[in-house]
């Protein structure tokens, strides 16, 4: 079983300086790495030559699975987004040859402030400062969702209407490749009752993807910048809150291999969530049932794919050996979702 190296070689260093000086950021010395913990999809190293400070990401190399680690739309979106109302690190380089790191890599501004992960991070806060937090997070989504993504250059990011189908798809597609056998019948259902009520889509804009309070930087109370665009798209709107909401199981503890301060019963509930989002002047959360079923399917494939990776060898670490656990309750949370009816 592997895990990322603690650090770069000096070989793959000096190519990053390269690469770095001919994105003008030319390093004052040489670099050093180390590993950014807590991600399941991308390894990430802080990169410093002792003076600036960069972010380095790059794919896992083993256990991959298609459109999964796309660091290139990371790069592009947050490319776009810099000086807009949602706040983004500085994006610098995005280096395709696969040659020197063994996988693609994009590199940003290091944006220093506090990651929320843990229900011991979130017990530094008082309630006042959640309610803050919490606040600015649906501020960031509303702004995002807001967005002119196709003044911005961003018309082709991905197709503005059939979000839902396709994510059905592609999410029933990964489960294929990596769901338990065993879990077969019951994805089946699912998938079956979700494509039976597939709805129109009302509106379109950017959408994260996987947008939940340790996606972000916080600088005391207040979103510094939202991290870990590599799902990100153009969509249905609805479905990023159905995400954000529908993480707050707390299975999803299983996946994170601790008590995560997103499950904890100290942030408003799922339906809160969601009310505050449209008070704040979010859009309609049309079809709400059906997102939120789809967001549970997801999550489901993303934990198998999690358990995937370990068992292919690629990585290690907490969660990795308890995700699997978590993806039959997100299967019957997707079930339950949907009226009986539609089944």
């Amino acid at each position: 079983m592997s895990v990322p190296p603690a650090t770069l070689s000096a070989h793959q260093l000096e190519g990053v300086a390269a690469a770095l000086t001919s994105a003008l950021h030319r390093p004052v010395g040489r670099l050093d790495a180390s590993v950014i913990t807590g991600g399941r999809s991308n390894v990430t190293y802080r990169i410093t030559d002792g003076v600036h400070h960069w972010v380095l990401r790059t794919p896992p190399r083993a256990g991959r699975t298609p459109s999964a680690h796309d660091i290139g739309r990371e790069h592009r979106v947050t490319t776009a987004l810099r000086g807009s109302r949602v706040p983004v690190a500085e994006a610098v380089l995005l280096h395709a040859d696969e040659q020197l790191l063994g996988g693609p890599f994009a590199v940003s501004t290091f944006v220093d402030g506090r990651v929320v992960r843990t229900r011991e991070d979130l017990a530094d806060l008082g309630d006042c400062e959640i309610d803050q937090i919490v606040a600015s997070m649906l501020g960031a989504l509303i702004a995002l969702h807001r967005f002119d993504y196709v003044s911005a250059g961003l018309a082709d990011f991905g197709r503005p209407e059939g979000y839902a189908a396709r994510q059905l798809r592609r999410w029933a597609k990964q489960w294929n490749l990596t769901g338990n056998p065993a879990l077969q019948p019951l994805a089946d259902e699912v998938v079956l009752s979700l494509s039976r009520r597939v709805p129109g889509q009302p509106a379109s804009a950017v959408v994260h993807g996987d947008y939940r309070i340790d996606n972000t930087i916080l600088d005391t109370a207040e979103v510094r910048a939202v991290v870990d665009w590599e799902l990100s798209t153009i969509g249905d709107p609805v479905a990023d809150m159905a995400m954000m909401c529908a993480y707050r199981d707390p299975a999803f503890d299983l996946i994170m291999g601790f008590p995560s301060a997103w499950t904890s019963d100290r942030l408003p509930s799922p339906d809160r969530l969601a009310a505050m989002y449209v008070e704040a002047g979010g859009c309609e959360l049309a079809h709400w049932d059906f997102h939120l079923a789809l967001a549970n399917f997801k999550i489901a494939a993303i934990a198998a794919g999690i358990d995937h990776r370990r068992r292919s060898g690629a990585d290690s670490g907490p969660g990795f050996d308890t995700a699997a656990d978590a993806v039959p309750r997100y299967l019957e949370l997707a079930r339950e979702a949907l009226p009986r009816a539609a089944r």
